[in-house]
């Protein structure tokens, strides 16, 4: 027998999974990272503790699975989207090395590099046509322009940038290479023709050479080399495929790869992701339009930066008792926090919440948003409050889903995952503020389980990613939308748009 190995390097930690030829699941692993917040609205990690943690998790998935080492046949790489690993020459012999921590996708600190780039570009408009996106602080272009003009010793001594999958990719095979998924959020790939814009890199001065090379997301990018084996257990010359972002790899384990499914991924931040057979935009940069990981297609989706990392907030500054309670009765303190707030009525009463912890990207880019309750009075309590941070981070995908429809995309079923699929309630209240039928499948493995089902794809275990999809995923429960609750949430959700409106002035002036 041989499997295939998806390892996903997230924000919080990386995960492995070993699955078989049929994709079923047989183990998964987690090796936690560190997050580092130098000053407020940065976010960095060590690009080494992401290979660290890939060693531990890949050598703990082999154990859990009781497989053979030599038995892994592909591996596939997913990872957090947009971060940037600068690399310098490591001498005569020697790996090259990280000059610096990685800027990560949630780093607020390149406003003025934005405009920069939209004004090189000729405006929005124009780099919205050059790349299929605007110019937003998560992306990497702007976060080169910053390190180039913040620390230009670090930028001199750069001989290579990668996106954080492609530095693990690095450290396994030796091999300096992306694919379309991940590099269509650099802002520098011309998402349409699939290869990285000259016009726009020229514009920015940034060189073409330090970039890595370009290919589909199911091809297979190199080997393990022998100090790469040695480090995950595992055998020498095990192919790498390019694997994809965390997004387009979480839609293949999702099975978003056609017409009319869309996928709603409640993770530290959301996302609702849709298939497109052809490159469409929001005239507007709300949501995003890359290259899908199936060959020669697209999706378009839309990331809130505080989905479920509001929720985890609450637990962690305002959720003591839960937390306790939880240890006692050996259950996740959330599901405890979800118990309470099923007690409180739709709508809470009047009370909202924004979930703009981490400022906002989908669907208003603004690093300036701050989040909050708005609408206490003396009748609201804690179930209340906890209703309130899920329905606002459910208002808040439900922005995105709403631009899809405008721009005519199909979104017949919306496919759920992460922490927001773990509850019922969760999962109805989805429905209902989606007013769409809601769907939960087979796995909920995420972005792992699509660079495996990738890593199958690329060594010929299955035909396409299409076939791979139709034969290891399904559906096993379905949701329909309460039609009178769902009325009454589309006016909620116009009130919940109100309030950024009313407030995005003031915002700039907190402090």
């Amino acid at each position: 027998m041989s499997y295939l190995l998806g390892i996903d390097i997230g924000t919080s930690g990386t995960k492995t999974l070993v699955c078989d030829y049929k994709g079923k699941v047989l183990a998964t692993a987690m090796s936690a990272h560190d997050l580092y917040s130098p000053k407020p609205g940065w976010s960095e990690q060590d690009p080494r503790q992401w290979w660290e943690a890939t060693r531990k998790a890949t050598r703990a998935v082999v154990k859990k699975a009781k497989i053979k080492a030599d038995q892994v046949s592909a591996i596939g790489l997913s990872g957090q989207m947009h971060g940037s690993v600068f690399l310098g020459d490591g001498g005569v012999g020697g790996e090259e090395v990280p000059l610096r921590p990685a800027l990560l996708w949630n780093d607020q600190r390149t406003g003025k590099q934005c405009v920069e780039i939209e004004k090189k570009a000729g405006g929005r408009k124009k780099l919205i046509g050059m790349v299929g996106n605007p110019a937003l602080t998560g992306f990497t272009a702007p976060k080169i322009l910053w390190v180039r003009e913040n620390e230009p010793k670090v930028y001199g001594k750069t001989k290579h940038i990668l996106l954080p999958k492609d530095y693990i990719r690095y450290c396994m095979t030796g091999e300096f290479a992306t694919e379309v998924g991940d590099a269509s959020g650099t802002l520098l790939l011309d998402v349409k023709k699939r290869k990285y814009n000259t016009k726009l890199l020229s514009l920015l001065g940034i060189d073409r050479a330090l970039l890595a090379d370009c290919s589909e997301s199911h091809v297979v990018t190199g080997q393990l080399h022998a100090a790469g084996a040695k480090a995950l257990g595992l055998k020498v010359g095990v192919p790498v495929v390019g694997g994809s972002g965390d997004q387009p790899a979480g839609a293949v384990g999702n099975g978003i790869v056609a017409s009319g499914i869309v996928s709603a991924t409640l993770g530290t931040s959301g996302v609702m992701f849709a298939h497109a057979d052809e490159p469409t935009y929001d005239p507007m940069g709300r949501v995003h339009t890359m290259c899908s990981a199936v060959e020669g297609k697209w999706c378009v989706f839309g990331c809130m930066l505080s989905a479920g990392g509001s929720f985890q907030w609450f637990r962690n500054h305002m959720a003591e008792a839960e937390v306790i309670a939880a240890k006692k009765k050996k259950v996740d303190p959330y599901t405890l926090l979800v118990e309470e707030a099923s007690k409180a009525e739709a709508g809470c009463e009047g009370l909202y919440f924004l979930p703009y912890l981490t400022g906002e990207r989908c669907p208003y880019p603004d690093p300036d948003a701050r989040g909050g309750w708005i609408g206490l009075t003396a009748r609201h309590n804690r179930s209340a409050m906890i209703r309130s941070v899920m329905e606002g981070v459910t208002y808040g995908m439900n922005d995105a889903l709403s631009i899809m429809r405008e721009m005519k995309i199909t979104t017949k079923t919306v496919r759920l995952s992460g922490g927001g699929a773990r509850s019922k309630f969760w999962r109805q209240m989805q429905a209902d503020i989606y007013n769409t039928p809601v769907a939960t499948i087979n796995s909920d493995e995420g972005p792992a389980y699509g660079v495996a089902i990738l890593a199958g794809v690329g060594t010929g275990v299955w035909k396409d990613v299409p076939q791979a999809c139709k034969a290891a995923i399904h559906e096993v429960e379905r949701l329909k939308p309460d039609k009178k609750l769902a009325k009454k949430y589309a006016g909620w959700h116009g009130q919940y748009q109100r309030l950024y409106e009313a407030l995005k002035g003031e915002f700039p002036r907190m402090g």
